[in-house]
């Protein structure tokens, strides 16, 4: 999956948009249709030619990709499901303007089929979500069990001994993975190593770890697990979850280039108690976004402020 339009997609974009809309008007509310954020249009100068709003505007999306690479993905997915180019043969050599907006809506779709993968795979979380949502309220056992959970949780909240409290956040945990039907695997040993726990989602295996210290999760914590995961097989993440956030540092080292785990912190955790999110829908958004951006750090808040929570 391409995290960002590739330059020649870029290209594709601006000359398809130029091409589908003769006006700036029918742009600009095409765009609007379009954009998550409609008035990011106003930042741009309409009174300029059109070639060059069409790429200020792919540029600025392009330039911002953790804000609007759902809104480029979206247009893109509009703009080659058009068929009907019926509304150019007014237009002066308006044949010949129907074939070059046919031709460069064809070009841009053989250039972006990994976006076209990303709308679909958008549209599936958000049904998933909803199902799960639907499926949680309407599961009285369910709610009951969570709430449980969650009470046993907020005990440990108080707790003054460090080691006591790790190890009964493991088994909430491990209550709270069962309960999500994650096949989850108790805190096991593996030559040497220690790990939190496991389960599984859609055919990936999760390493799962978890901490609670006043301290900030920093590199090296993070080191340690990464290591544990990366000598794994191919389809194997990590999640860790420090109930108090993590280093920026930490964060920023762990974010480059080929990252295999996952940040949670106790935000997150106390969203899917109250029920705002499901732990499912929660580990997915996480990790599409981490898929699009390279981030492996959103949290639930961050979600929410994004609009998707």
């Amino acid at each position: 999956m391409a995290k960002q339009l590739s330059p020649a997609g870029i290209m594709a974009l601006k000359e398809a948009l130029c091409s589908v809309y003769w006006y700036k008007s029918d742009l600009r509310g095409f765009l609007q249709l379009c954009l998550s954020n409609p008035g990011v249009l106003n930042n741009f100068n309409w009174e300029n030619y059109k070639r060059q709003i069409a790429s200020d505007i792919v540029d600025y999306l392009v330039a911002n990709p953790a804000s609007h690479l759902g809104d480029l993905t979206k247009i893109c997915y509009e703009i080659c499901k058009l068929t009907d180019f019926s509304h150019l043969k007014p237009l002066d050599d308006g044949p010949q303007k129907v074939e070059k907006a046919r031709s460069a809506v064809n070009q841009l779709k053989q250039l972006v089929e990994p976006h076209q993968d990303v709308k679909k795979e958008q549209d599936e979380i958000k049904r998933r979500q909803e199902l799960a949502a639907k499926k949680l309220k309407d599961n009285a056992a369910v709610r009951q069990r969570l709430e449980a959970i969650r009470v046993r949780y907020m005990a440990l909240v108080g707790s003054d001994n460090a080691q006591t409290r790790g190890f009964e956040l493991e088994r909430v945990m491990y209550e709270l993975f069962e309960l999500f039907d994650l096949d989850p695997k108790a805190s096991f040993k593996n030559l040497g190593e220690q790990i939190d726990g496991a389960f599984s989602l859609d055919g990936t295996e999760y390493l799962f770890e978890a901490k609670w210290q006043k301290e900030l999760v920093n590199k090296a914590d993070l080191a340690v697990f990464s290591d544990k995961v990366t000598t794994k097989l191919e389809n194997t993440l990590g999640i860790f979850l420090s109930i108090n956030g993590f280093s920026q540092d930490g964060v920023t080292a762990h974010q480059a280039g080929g990252a295999a785990i996952l940040l949670m912190d106790g935000g997150d955790l106390m969203a899917v108690f109250e029920e705002r999110i499901d732990f499912t829908s929660l580990l997915l958004r996480k990790k599409r976004y981490a898929a699009q951006t390279g981030n492996i750090y959103l949290s639930y808040y961050q979600m929410v402020a994004a609009g998707g929570g």
